[in-house]
This record gives structure tokens, sequence and C-alpha cells, in this order.
């Protein structure tokens, strides 16, 4: 497995993976399945412990990304951010080969291929190594829809959204109340409260920051979508 070491937020389908190398976390991205999801890969560098964010396929391409050998790192826990097919299909065989446990919200655990071994609500933490994730619950993609924030000491926040926020807009939704209760909890849990400067990893496709999507709100309520 190939690893970018410069960072721009894109990754392509099938291509190498790129690290972003924080003051105590790295953050590693990668394209898997044919629906282009994004696995984000989590290591402490000073314990050496992993988490891993939607191992959504490939398997084997995980594996790789992980490593092998005495500077592989632990990896802890897996996170699942909801309960769509194409963001679990690895999950029982990445959990499997690592003995790691399992994380999801209540709401969405009920169609995972392995039972979580760890419900998470909003306001709850995961820890990878000495570093803390808040759990943000974020209803309307799907019931149990979950993003992840880590608040680096050293510089801006960093938010793993799943599908529940794009550059260019929220995430699918089929029907108007669910579409109100998502752009509702995206507003009041994400925007109201993290700075322009917060940048963000959805499931599918490239990062952005919370900046360059704040001005587009009004426009996304108004076109319902």
């Amino acid at each position: 497995m190939n690893v970018v070491e410069d960072y721009t937020g894109h990754v392509e389908p099938g291509g190498d993976a790129a690290r972003r190398t924080l003051g105590a976390l790295t953050i590693t991205k990668l394209s898997v399945g044919p629906m282009d999801n994004n696995a984000y890969l989590l290591v402490c560098r000073a314990q050496n412990e992993a988490l891993l964010i939607d191992a959504a396929a490939d398997p084997d391409r995980i594996s790789d990304l992980i490593g092998s050998g005495p500077e592989r790192p632990a990896l802890r826990t897996i996170v699942t951010t909801h309960q769509h097919g194409d963001h679990w299909q690895a999950l029982g065989a990445v959990a499997g080969a690592n003995g790691s446990n399992t994380a999801a919200h209540p709401l969405d655990a009920g169609p995972l291929p392995v039972p979580p071994d760890f419900l998470v609500e909003h306001g709850d933490t995961l820890t990878v190594g000495d570093c803390t994730l808040e759990v943000i619950h974020l209803k309307g993609h799907t019931p149990g829809s979950i993003a992840l924030l880590y608040r680096d000491p050293e510089g801006v926040p960093h938010l793993f959204t799943g599908d529940s926020l794009f550059p260019g807009g929220v995430g699918r939704t089929t029907s108007p109340e669910d579409f109100r209760s998502l752009l509702d909890d995206v507003s009041a849990r994400v925007f109201d409260v993290l700075p322009d400067e917060t940048w963000f990893y959805p499931g599918h496709g490239d990062d952005s920051t919370l900046g360059a999507e704040r001005p587009k709100l009004g426009e996304w309520r108004e076109r319902g979508w």
C-alpha cells in the first residue's frame, strides 16, 4: 500500500492512501469499493493504537493499510458511521482479523453484520490511544448516523461526517421530515458550535471545511436537499 504524505483530501478509487500527520494523531484516508467509500485510519502517535472509521469494503486493502510487522498499530476499535451496507462490507473481516471492538449508534446497530461491542450516543466519547473523539448524532440520512470530532489541541478541529455532510450539501434523505431533521442537526450540532477552520472528512469523495460550506446553508434549506 502506497501512502502519500502530501494530504489534500482527495484520493482515487483503488489508488494510493493519503496521510495527514498531526501532533498527536495521524489520519490516513483510503477509497475502497465500487462506490468510492472513504475509510479513515486514525493512529495515536504516542501509543501506536488505531481506530478505523467505516470498514466499508476491500478488507485486503484495509489490512495492507494497517500494515504488518512490529510497527503495525493495534486496531482497537472500528466505528461504523451508519447502517447503509456500503459502509460495512469489510467490518466482519477486519474486526475478526484484528480482534477489534466495534461501535455504532443503537438506532443503526440492527442491520450491521457484527453486533456492536459498544453503543454510542450523542455526547459520548471514544478514545484512540491518548486522543479523544466526540460522538455527534446527526439524525436524518439514517436514524442513527453519527459524526466523530477530534479537537486537535495544536490545530483545527477534525470532523468525520459519514454520509451526513458533504461538500455541497447534507446527505441524501428520503422524506422532507428527514431532510429537516438532518439539516437542523448539522446546523445546530456542527455549524453553530465549530469554527470555519474545521476540516471535515465525508463518507465519499473529497474533504472540505465548514467555512467553505457555511454560506450555502440557506441555499440547501431552500432547495430541500
